[in-house]
């Protein structure tokens, strides 16, 4: 194995941290699961997102805007 291949290989699986239980994962195709270390932290971070745990900020519109409805023209 030549330093290229080792080095491909190495950039191909990354050990990253686990965005649910702060673990190590392997960041690679390899892995079913990325960017989470099991089925576990993958299952509990979609129910997270499921219950609303995580939220986007966001500004509310102003008065006046919001859904652009169709108005009636032909009364």
């Amino acid at each position: 194995m030549t330093g290229r291949d080792i080095l491909r290989k190495a950039a191909a699986e990354r050990i990253i941290r686990c965005p649910s239980c702060g673990g190590d994962s392997v960041y690679a195709t390899t892995n079913p699961h990325r960017p989470f270390c099991s089925a576990r932290c993958r299952g509990a971070d979609l129910g997270a997102w499921a219950s609303e745990n995580y939220r986007v900020a966001a500004e509310p519109p102003a008065r006046g805007e919001g859904l652009d409805l169709p108005t009636d023209a032909e009364d």
